[in-house]
This record gives C-alpha cells, sequence and structure tokens, in this order.
C-alpha cells in the first residue's frame, strides 16, 4: 500500500482477500489448508522480491518469506504428530 500506485493496491488487496478466505476455511475445515496458505503466501513474497513489484521492500519479502516457512514448518510437525486444531 505504501507504493501508492492503483495497480498494486488492487494487486494487493486481491491478494490479501485471497489469504483470508484461505484463513478463514482452515478454522473449520483441514488444518492443511493453514500450510498451504503459508506455502502460498511464502510463493507469493518469493515472487514480490524477484518482480520488485511494489517498490521500497526490498528487504521485507525475504524476512517475510523466511518466517512463512518456520509458520508452515511448525503447523507440518504438529499434524504429523497428531495435535488436533480443534
Amino acid at each position: 500500500m505504501a507504493d501508492g500506485r492503483l495497480k498494486v493496491i488492487a494487486t494487493e488487496s486481491g491478494v490479501a482477500f485471497g489469504f483470508v478466505v484461505i484463513s478463514a476455511a482452515a478454522i473449520t475445515a483441514s488444518p492443511w489448508l493453514r500450510v498451504a496458505g503459508f506455502a502460498g503466501h511464502r510463493l507469493k513474497d518469493l515472487w514480490q522480491h524477484r518482480t520488485h513489484f511494489v517498490s521500497n521492500t526490498r528487504r521485507w519479502p525475504p524476512l517475510c518469506l523466511v518466517v512463512d516457512w518456520i509458520i508452515a514448518a511448525i503447523i507440518l510437525v504438529e499434524i504429523i504428530a497428531g495435535l488436533h486444531f480443534r
């Protein structure tokens, strides 16, 4: 949003809405949606970093990519360990 270009704002808002939908579905559906959501966000961060789609965010996407990977890995281990999310 800090970029200020309408194209960037529209794209980022649409992507954010998609992740909100996935997160909402993961509450009542399979916890695998959580892993998929974080993995998808990781891919989005990688794309954003490589294309520089949003200006002035050089350091943010790599940091977010690592955090998303760690959270997805933790949730994955919890699922495999048999932790119940309900």
